[in-house]
């Protein structure tokens, strides 16, 4: 066998691999994304009283004074988050770093649900968002303005710029590493 047969083959039997990958990643997160009504019906599960207790761990409602209301609202926040990390985590467009706003404020209404000391549950989370939003927001505003400026210049289409900036080749793995 040649050189560049061997080269072939190689090559065949890597693209055969990501693709493989790609089609289980695939499959994965539509299988999650399909059974995802599932995940709003799980405080039907939580008994309505005040402690909770499982094999795994006992929780008392002390502020809510019901667990399955505690659950319901977790459900609703957290079933929304879940889906902004699929989004962010899938999403190849120039401006996905935007979604890293909402994902912040769906984690921190839960980690406030869980503080059992505050009286009213998503009060005041803009002043602890407003950090990320001065970042995120004139980085994103930057990159639009810098597209811009080069499809005026080098007459490029909106679509021709933005497969230049999609970040591509990188898996969830790989996305999170950037940001850690």
């Amino acid at each position: 066998m040649s050189n560049s047969q061997q080269k072939s083959t190689k090559l065949k039997n890597q693209s055969h691999q990501t693709t493989k990958k790609a089609l289980i990643g695939g499959s994965i997160i539509a299988t999650l994304i399909a059974i995802s009504p599932f995940y709003f019906n799980l405080h039907e599960s939580v008994p309505e009283t005040e402690t909770w207790d499982t094999f795994l761990f006992t929780y008392t409602s002390t502020h809510f004074g019901d667990v399955n209301y505690m659950m319901w609202i977790l459900t609703g926040k957290a079933v929304p988050l879940f889906f902004l990390f699929i989004w962010f985590f899938t999403n190849r467009h120039w401006w996905y770093h935007v979604l890293l706003v909402p994902i912040i404020m769906y984690c921190y209404q839960i980690f406030s649900l869980f503080n059992d000391d505050l009286k009213y549950i998503d009060e005041f989370q803009i002043l602890h968002l407003l950090p990320i939003m001065a970042i995120v927001i004139p980085s994103i505003y930057l990159l639009r303005a810098r597209m811009f400026n080069k499809i005026n210049d080098a007459n490029k289409s909106l679509e021709e710029l933005e497969e230049e900036f999609k970040v591509g080749g990188k898996g969830f793995f790989g996305k999170l590493s950037d940001y850690f």
